[in-house]
């Protein structure tokens, strides 16, 4: 019987012992969560597992246990392999000493005399097992990390476990559950598979996983909150997770420098009532005159929706390591902002997505990125309209 994705993730993690785990550039709260909590888990199952992530953590998150052994600029390096034939002249003894800045490799023969042409160098491999791939809809998701190390990504097995619907299917195992409100809620019962204990989870794991789930229902006031979402969430807690502590540092903590940044995307706030939703902008010189980091502006787009009132949706235009990232969150249940993601390359869930255009600025795209959203808006419009009148149900507001 063929195993379900999930057995098989279970399976490759059980059976392999050096492991790379790796998530996508500018973390989120369920990016940061899912990390987390599967490198303490095969940490604690006495792996050697490297958790690896493009970008800094937020500082939001310093409160996850290990955070600071997140690798930022990993480079995955082959063995170097000296080969020796030894078909006509047997060794006898190896010794290997340092002379300086040499390392000596000193091969003793049994009898008659080693040559130069019997030594070769063939290529080694690397020294892992498997990849695992978090909360990313591709592997150019994961930033210049990928890039760097992308034969790494050919050659070891690769395993894929995302929640989002854009998702590419780019593992050789997909575990990819549209119906999980996270990745870190995902990951609950592959670590119960995993370690077969249900004692296993403890505070540190339950606190990194509750982490994601929070982060990506917005503290459970989302619309893609469900009865599982909850369940788990109460499990983690019932297992030590500290929900008031992640509720202080993500929604209630804020550095000033946070607060300036979001000042300034404030008075840069649009309002575009003929299309049904506001935007803003955060230029690169907005972070360096307010002292704050790229990553501060992921609150940004939460704070947009408060005013947005009679607006479909918010879209937060900002750029970032030389790209404009877009943030888009929908406040009108039927308005699917995944689907103008898509006219941008990006991805992402109905109530919330996101785009990135690469090697461009906010003057160079801004007006391109709002007139092509105002030109979808006006066709679904028009397309009601032809609706109404032909009296047949309208189309989705956004489609």
């Amino acid at each position: 019987m063929e195993l379900t994705p999930k057995q098989q993730v279970v399976d490759i993690l059980r059976n392999k012992s050096r492991i790379l785990v790796f998530t996508h550039r500018a973390p989120d709260g369920d990016a940061m969560g899912s990390l987390i909590a599967l490198y303490l888990s095969l940490h604690k199952m006495g792996k050697d597992v490297v958790a690896v992530c493009n970008d800094t953590v937020p500082q939001v998150y310093g409160y996850l246990k290990d955070v600071q052994k997140i690798t930022h600029d990993f480079h995955g390096s082959r063995d170097f392999i000296i080969s020796l034939d030894v078909t006509n002249v047997k060794a006898d003894k190896v010794m290997c000493k340092t002379r300086g800045n040499s390392l000596d490799i000193i091969i003793t023969p049994k009898s008659g005399r080693f040559e130069a042409g019997m030594v070769s160098f063939p290529e080694g491999g690397f020294n892992y097992e498997a990849i695992i791939v978090l909360d990313s809809t591709d592997l150019e998701r994961l930033g210049s990390v990928y890039e760097r190390n992308a034969e790494l990504f050919y050659e070891l097995p690769v395993v894929n476990i995302d929640h989002h619907p854009g998702n590419s299917h780019f593992g050789k195992v997909n575990l990819v559950d549209l119906t999980a409100t996270s990745t870190s809620e995902i990951l609950v019962g592959i670590i119960e598979a995993l370690s077969g204990d249900p004692k296993f989870i403890d505070e540190p794991i339950a606190t990194s996983l509750l982490t994601g789930i929070i982060a990506d229902t917005n503290s459970f006031q989302n619309a893609n909150t469900t009865p599982k979402s909850l369940t788990v969430a109460a499990q983690l807690v019932a297992a030590g997770a500290r929900q008031q502590d992640i509720v202080r540092h993500i929604y209630k903590t804020k550095p000033l420098s946070t607060l300036r940044l979001w000042g300034r995307a404030l008075s840069n706030l649009r309002d575009e009532k003929n299309y049904r939703f506001v935007w803003s902008v955060i230029h690169r010189k907005d972070y360096l005159e307010v002292g704050a980091s790229e990553n501060e502006s992921g609150g940004v787009i939460d704070e947009l929706l408060k005013t947005a009132s009679g607006a479909d949706f918010a879209l937060l235009l900002s750029e970032k390591n030389n790209d404009v990232h877009g943030s888009l969150r929908a406040t009108n249940p039927s308005a699917d902002v995944s689907k103008i993601a898509k006219l941008f390359g990006g991805g992402g869930h109905p109530m919330a997505a996101a785009f990135q255009i690469n090697k461009t600025t906010l003057l160079e795209s801004s007006e391109m990125v709002i007139q092509r959203i105002r030109e979808y808006q006006r066709d679904i419009d028009r397309a009601n309209q032809l609706h109404l009148n032909q009296g047949t149900s309208p189309v989705m507001r956004v489609e």
